[in-house]
């Protein structure tokens, strides 16, 4: 038994970190897959790896066209806008459900967050961490922290777009201030504030979306009937 629950163990290891590395843009959007060099980069036989690929396919973020093979999904502006008004009504709805007495050490930490977030020398993974757990501990202080696991697991695609947008921009300072904006909004009591630079901050990623797509259409999905073709190298057409 306990050899099984090993394997398992190793199977979902392999598939968070596959996961991973497509979220982060390790592998891009609409690059191949094989399994073989996936499995042996990461030392492991080819049925976790095939395995893991096929709960990626059921999230939507690998396609497999059958006798061509699998592939990166591109990143699909219809999902990331599902994302996105899943995200926005669930943290909107938060803020409307923050407590008259805000728990001052969840605001200290949220503080000591915002401080790391200016750092000069934080690369964007970094950033993308510290604004995940940003958003996740203004949940917390309005006692529905547990939601953000259903959020996070909604968005996948919202997240490729948000890392792209994160490249495209010169800086996150930009995120940064409004980060702050939101909370000290929510601090001094302003919740209409708070939600008015909470929209126009989730939805940024809209404009970055247009922004990527006019130089690098490749990266985005064209349409559902798209088709990637094996000639002497493999084509979307």
């Amino acid at each position: 038994m306990a050899h099984t629950n090993g394997r398992r163990t190793s199977r979902r290891d392999i598939y968070l970190k596959l996961r991973q590395m497509v979220l982060t843009l390790e592998l891009a959007p609409g690059a191949a897959l094989s399994e073989n060099e996936l499995a042996a980069s990461m030392g492991v036989s080819r049925t976790p790896v095939r395995e893991s690929l096929i709960l990626l396919a059921q999230e939507g973020l690998v396609q497999v066209f059958p006798k061509i093979g699998s592939f990166v999904s591109r990143v699909d502006p219809a999902q990331v806008a599902d994302a996105q008004f899943l995200r926005e009504a669930v943290e909107l709805a938060s803020l409307d459900d923050l407590p008259g007495d805000l728990d001052a050490a969840l605001v200290e930490e949220l503080r000591d967050n915002l401080k790391r977030q200016r750092h000069a020398d934080l690369d964007l993974e970094e950033f993308f961490t510290l604004d995940e757990a940003f958003h996740h501990g203004l949940m917390r202080l309005s006692g529905h922290g547990n939601v953000w696991t259903t959020v996070a697991a909604a968005k996948g695609h919202l997240d490729r777009a948000r890392r792209l947008g994160l490249h495209e921009n010169e800086s996150p300072a930009v995120f940064a201030a409004q980060h702050h904006e939101i909370l000290d909004a929510v601090v001094g009591g302003d919740v209409p504030l708070a939600r008015t630079a909470m929209r126009t901050h989730l939805r940024a990623v809209f404009q970055d979306i247009e922004r990527i797509r006019a130089h690098s259409p490749e990266l985005f999905a064209a349409g559902a009937s798209t088709v990637p073709v094996r000639r002497n190298v493999v084509v979307w057409e």
